[in-house]
Formats: structure tokens, sequence, C-alpha cells
């Protein structure tokens, strides 16, 4: 076993402070989460008031790039924990011979390179919180040490004996159904009701037809403000090509296209062209069965079977930032059928965010 990966971009620990903008009349904004969408709204005030009791679990689900991480931090930020530590952690990102000693320490000697003592995530986050997401790739074997700290508040570094009492509020994020994993044996039903106090879940964009518009214009502005010129404007078929995608990305992939958008296009008006969303076709890997969220849209002019899929592969592993359960959903495939065709296409998770 090799040391855990502590100061690694899988892992954030940071220090934030509430913010002191208000809620706008024309552009809502829970910390980053733009949109006026009824089941939205729904998500917003639920996420408001759990964040007044500071101990109370939380279950964020949603697809991914619908925005779990910004709710619980919004959360954190609105609670009396918000000058504390925020601790997100991506339970599938980190190989599960690390995962324990990255989420509750290590003594020295517990494995090769532990030459000294490290306090794990959920020591950082004392006083604050910490997010665990898709926590549904927790390992079994990791599951009970879970279990445990909720229900008791108390964990075990690697290696240890002795016990810490462990002060934070845990929040978890899923992009699966935890109740299919329970059902499936992948997940224990105990640890399921004990995460699942309060549920909050998140719409994906393609259920939120008119916040679309209003997004894309948010992060024309925000690109803008980085940049310090002013906002490129969104023409008619801009806006009708940007209404008709979509998005298996969720929000996440349209804030990346109108970045791309802003950066490369000329003059002050954004077109339907400058979005490279015309002329691609929709594939679904798992055939005309697959829902809508599992088919997303790639160029396949003068391409191969064989290199349409790969392409379909490369694009959603990068569109999940790696996440291979999130892409097997995507593209309507088992996560070991993914696994399997990676290998066949001669692609690594490794080589592919690295190129990204």
């Amino acid at each position: 076993m090799t040391a855990p990966l502590r100061d690694s971009a899988l892992t954030r620990v940071q220090r934030v402070s509430p913010s002191s903008s208000s809620l706008s009349s024309t552009t809502p904004s829970f910390f980053g989460l733009v949109g006026r969408a009824t089941a939205l709204a729904a998500a917003v005030d639920l996420a408001r008031k759990v964040a007044g009791s500071p101990t109370t679990t939380v279950l964020i689900g949603g697809e991914t790039g619908t925005g779990k991480e910004l709710v619980a931090r919004g959360i954190h930020d609105h609670g009396t924990a918000a000058g504390a530590p925020f601790v997100a952690v991506n339970c599938s990102a980190i190989p599960d011979s690390l995962l324990e000693a990255e989420l509750f320490g290590h003594e020295a000697g517990a494995f090769t390179d532990a030459r000294a003592a490290r306090p794990g995530l959920v020591e950082s986050a004392r006083g604050g919180t910490l997010f665990l997401d898709e926590i549904g790739e927790l390992p079994l074997a990791l599951q009970p040490k879970l279990l445990r700290l909720l229900e008791e508040r108390t964990a075990r570094r690697l290696g240890g004996t002795k016990e810490y009492t462990a002060h934070c509020r845990i929040i978890a994020g899923t992009n699966v159904r935890l109740e299919h994993a329970v059902a499936a044996g992948h997940f224990r039903e105990d640890l399921y009701y004990r995460l699942n106090v309060v549920r909050i879940d998140l719409p994906p964009l393609r259920e939120r037809r008119g916040d679309i518009l209003l997004l894309a214009e948010h992060f024309a502005r925000e690109i803008a403000a980085r940049r310090g010129g002013p906002a490129k404007l969104i023409d008619s078929g801009a806006a009708e090509r940007l209404e008709a995608h979509p998005w298996p990305g969720n929000v996440r992939e349209l804030r990346n296209v109108m970045e791309r958008a802003t950066l490369l296009a000329p003059g002050r008006t954004l077109g339907a062209a400058d979005l490279h969303l015309d002329g691609q076709a929709v594939v679904a890997l798992a055939g005309p069965g697959a829902p809508e969220v599992g088919r997303i849209s790639i160029p396949v002019g003068g391409k191969s079977l064989a290199e349409i899929e790969r392409e379909a592969i490369r694009v959603t592993m990068l569109m999940t930032a790696g996440n291979l359960s999130a892409a097997a959903r995507v593209l309507g495939i088992s996560r070991p059928t993914l696994t399997r065709r990676l290998r066949e296409s001669g692609l690594t998770r490794r080589s592919l965010l690295a190129s990204s």
C-alpha cells in the first residue's frame, strides 16, 4: 500500500466565508446555483432549511454536473460553521486501497511509506463539513466504518488503536439511486438509511429548459468579468441551439460550451456556429432503448463504427471528469462493460484527464 493522496487535486480543503451577495430577483442564485425551475427552487429551499441544523446528515442526489458540491457548499456557508473547513472528497476518484487512510488518517508504520502519522479528512473537517461525493462508490469494506462515524461520531486511524471524536457534519452526494445499489448488494441498507436523513434531489438540465438561456447568459457575464471585458450577447440562432441540445453533462457541460465559445468566437455576439453543437449526431452505445441521458453528441462524419464508439467513450469520460460510474450511466452501459471497452480502445482514465 502506498501513501494517501493528501496533496492531490482529488481532495480539497478550503476555509470559506459566507457570501456577501444577496439573491437577485432576475437571477436567483444559491452560491452559484442559478435558475428558476420549480424543482430547483424546492431543492434550494430545503438546503436553506437544513443549513440551520449543523449536525443533520444530508444526502444530495443528482446526475453528474448538476451542482451537488455547490449545494453542499451552500449548506455549509449558510450554517453556523461557515468559517470552519469545508472538505470535499470524490469517493470514486481515489483507489480503494488508499481511501481509508485518506478519510480516517493513519498511524506511522500502518503501511509502506507511512513513516509518520497523518490525520485524515474527517479530522481536517473538524468543526466544519465533510462532503463525500459519489458515495455510492464507497467500497463495501469501508462502509461499516462510515456507519460507525455517523452513529457514534467516532473513528480510528488506519493502524491505530485509539478512537477520536469526529466534530463535523457529513454531507454525501450520489449520481446513482442508492436504493438500487442496496437492492443489488453493493451498498449497506443501514448506511443508506443513516445517510438519507434529509435528501435533496437536483434536477438534470434537460428538465430545466427554461433555465438554459438564463444560465448561458450568467456564464457569459461571469467569463467576461474574469477577462475584464464586456459580456458577449447570444443571438436567436444560438439561443435555439442551446435550448435544443440534450445537455447530458448538465450545467457543467453548458459552462464549458460557453467558455469555449466566448474565448474563440470573434465579435460581440455568439451565433449558433460559435457553439460547435451543430452537425453532430446522437450516439447511444446501448442502442435505441437507452434513456435520453444515455445519449451524447459527437461528430460522426467519415468515421468507422469503432472510431465513433471510441470517441463517444472519450468525450463522456472527459465530460464526467473520469467518473466511471457516471460515464457508464451516460453511455447506457454497465461499469464493467465500460472498463472493458476502455481497455480495448487503449484508453485510460489517467491519460484522458491528462490530455483535457
